[in-house]
């Protein structure tokens, strides 16, 4: 391993904006994170796989009156994340580190407000099928943490992982879905706030298109 990611480690662990597995509140912050990680009891928004934070900080940036929660379990992402939202002072924001399939041992019924999933690995085999984040087993994770009437955003470059996606919501209990194939040229863009991740920026330079979703759970 190298010097690099051995200090941002050691930095993860003194940072208070994130949440890992050695520090005591790693397992007592379900259902508290509105009363001990943020300074303001306000809705929360949760992106899954944030990778090194961009969507989240970017979020966070425009809408001060929401708390947001970064996940991924690769420590050395979280650690970018972490360092540039203490730059820009941003209170609302944290990030835990953790994997996805152990979600709910983070959050209680109903805590988590919407949640983002952007440019997740799309996981083409058929035998991954079921790493897909938007796989019927992971549906059922958000749910149970999610307020019954809290959106779910996809945000990918994978048209085959959109269209896996909404061939899984004909078969499961959905609402409110809307969706695009062309982000940039649709009327949901503006709502983007102009946020965009490494990975976007680096799927629209080679001229592909960004695909959109977003449903609640029912």
């Amino acid at each position: 391993m190298g010097k690099n990611k051995l200090k941002r480690f050691a930095i993860n662990e003194q940072s208070e904006n994130v949440i890992q597995a050695g520090k005591q509140i790693y397992t007592t912050i379900k259902g508290n994170w509105n009363k001990v990680q943020f300074p303001h009891n306000q809705p929360i928004i949760l992106e899954i796989g944030c990778g090194n934070g961009e969507y989240t900080i970017g979020l966070a940036s425009h809408h001060p009156e929401f708390n947001f929660i970064g996940t991924d379990i690769k420590g050395a992402r979280i650690f970018k994340g972490s360092v540039e939202a203490k730059e820009k002072k941003l209170t609302n924001v944290a990030f835990l580190r953790c994997r996805i399939e152990y979600i709910l041992e983070f959050f209680e019924p109903n805590e988590v407000d919407e949640i983002w999933i952007t440019f997740p690995d799309p996981q083409l085999k058929d035998s991954r099928e079921k790493q897909r984040l938007t796989h019927t087993r992971f549906l059922d994770l958000y749910k149970k943490c999610l307020k019954p009437q809290g959106f779910i955003h996809l945000k990918t470059d994978s048209r085959e992982l959109t269209d896996f996606t909404l061939e899984t919501l004909k078969n499961y209990p959905h609402k409110d879905l809307a969706y695009t194939f062309d982000l940039y040229n649709s009327d949901f863009l503006p709502n983007h706030k102009g946020i965009q991740t490494k990975y976007e920026r680096m799927f629209l330079a080679k001229g592909k298109l960004i695909n959109y979703l977003k449903f609640r759970l029912d």
